[in-house]
């Protein structure tokens, strides 16, 4: 993408309006009251001089730090693009004792993480989110692709590689859900985000437990909302191929669904969990004790069998919590003739 000729031939407006990112660029500049009716460069000559020379620049440089801007913040990582595996080499737990484990994940996969509360499990998923390489409390190297990460990849571009959803939700922009939603579309550079904020929105309202609309505003949401919101923006527009989520039983949404609209977009998912269905749904889980993980288990055909009969009481578990919603008496067996 040639970002000196979209500067020469849009307006600033027209520019603002495909990239709204650039309105960043411009208050860092200090440029805001620029003639957005003309081209970046014709806008520039237009200003006032002062300006420029008080600032020791002239228009070629703004021009070059524009299409650089552009570059960074538009342009995919090529890195992200093609990650197909994550690997994290172990480490030791609390005592120093070693973990002798390589763990490999490839997209489209889920694992999950199991151990009793204060085990380790957030501190797992904290290492995979800063790409550790040694250099946190467990000594756990974790790779991208088969290598190591580079500088800009752990440190320059945070967030790019790994999107992290924590147990509390809490926003702090007064914006309705369509007004939240098209801002990333807009700033993720989507090529049709009319279509993309309709599909976020219809999705999260399936995994929500209560439905809301469009237009309530992101701060009226309740936690499960917010997280069921959050979960399709990361599934549908975010770039960031691994995903870390943390207790999502804990949501109030429907979380086989959020985990599988993530691997349908070949999201690399990393879940902490107490939750049976969840764990035994992943292709493996790591069972974390005392800081240290000490087994990985590939999931069989005989836990595919459980898994069946736990879905099975998971579903009659849901109707009763729905029937208590909707303010009904539950009478024994009464919710064996609903649907979930």
């Amino acid at each position: 993408m040639d970002f000196y000729d979209i500067a020469e031939n849009s307006t600033v407006a027209e520019v603002i309006d495909r990239f709204p990112i650039v309105e960043d660029f411009l208050d860092n500049l200090n440029l805001r009251g620029l003639d957005r009716t003309l081209p970046l460069p014709d806008a520039l000559e237009n200003g006032d001089p002062e300006w420029l020379e008080n600032l020791g620049t002239n228009v070629d440089d703004i021009l070059d730090q524009f299409a650089d801007f552009l570059e960074a913040f538009v342009t995919p990582h090529e890195s992200a693009a093609d990650i197909e595996s994550i690997t994290v080499v172990g480490g030791h737990d609390k005592s120093g004792k070693a973990e002798n484990c390589s763990i490999t994940v490839k997209h489209g996969q889920v694992l999950s993480i199991v151990g009793p509360t204060g085990s380790g499990k957030s501190r797992l998923l904290s290492d995979i989110e800063c790409l550790a390489q040694g250099d946190t409390p467990t000594g756990r190297v974790v790779m991208i692709g088969g290598r190591r990460p580079k500088d800009e990849e752990r440190f320059e571009l945070e967030g790019h590689l790994v999107a992290q959803l924590s147990q509390n939700m809490n926003f702090v922009m007064d914006l309705s859900v369509r007004e939240f939603l098209m801002m990333h579309a807009r700033s993720r550079m989507s090529s049709e985000p009319e279509k993309i904020v309709s599909r976020c929105f219809e999705k999260a309202n399936e995994l929500a437990g209560e439905k809301f609309t469009i237009d309530t505003k992101v701060t009226q949401l309740s936690g499960g909302q917010s997280r069921a919101l959050m979960i399709a923006d990361t599934a549908y527009m975010s770039s960031s191929p691994i995903v870390l989520i943390d207790e999502i039983e804990n949501a109030g949404i429907d979380r086989k669904q959020a985990i599988s609209i993530l691997t349908s977009n070949d999201k690399i998912v990393f879940m902490s969990t107490h939750d049976p269905l969840l764990a035994l749904s992943a292709d493996r889980r790591i069972v974390i004790r005392n800081g240290g993980i000490i087994k990985v288990i590939d999931s069989s055909d005989e836990e595919r069998e459980s898994l069946r009969h736990i879905q099975e009481l998971d579903d009659e578990i849901m109707k009763i919590r729905s029937m208590l919603r909707m303010g009904e008496i539950i009478k024994p067996g009464a919710w064996r003739e609903r649907s979930i």
